[in-house]
């Protein structure tokens, strides 16, 4: 028998202020798409933003469904439609901030597992790691790649 540890490695900052350019515009889209998330039934908006590799940034929300567990968290419907709309670009980064109903940020954003294994896809696709910024009310987490969320995840080549 043998034990392993795994670790994660993150930037913790405490304020849009301590970011890089990029980061920032990224994190304050995702504020507002948040803003703009449709969850009636559990009042927790998250929104999402996505850097592709021409440049280009898509913002996504959640949106749920009454037939839960129709709706699509925000991670899925940005990266989903980063993908359908500019086919083979690779995502470069993804920033994910959540409000509370009194829309101000709340605690640090947290993907589902069913997001974590999507970006990881789309990492896969891409080559490289993706940039994820998770935010909130007093941190923003950086890191670099999936393997710092789901380090035991999926892979194409483990379903040959």
């Amino acid at each position: 028998m043998e034990e392993i540890t795994l670790q994660i490695k993150y930037t913790e900052f405490t304020g849009l202020d301590q970011l890089p350019e990029n980061d920032c515009k990224l994190v304050s889209l995702a504020r507002e798409a948040a803003k703009k998330g449709y969850a009636p039934y559990s009042g927790f908006l998250v929104g999402a933003t996505v850097l592709l590799g021409n440049g280009e940034i898509i913002t996504g929300n959640n949106q749920e469904n009454a037939a839960y567990p129709s709706g699509l968290c925000a991670e899925r419907t940005a990266l989903f439609y980063a993908s359908a709309q500019f086919p083979k670009v690779p995502v470069l980064a993804i920033a994910i901030s959540t409000i509370n109903i009194g829309n101000t940020p709340s605690e640090i954003a947290k993907p589902c597992g069913a997001c974590r294994q999507v970006m990881a896809e789309y990492e896969d696709i891409a080559g490289n790691p993706i940039r994820i910024i998770l935010d909130s009310s007093d941190k923003i987490l950086v890191m670099n790649g999936i393997d710092n969320l789901l380090p035991l995840r999926f892979k194409k080549e483990d379903l040959k």
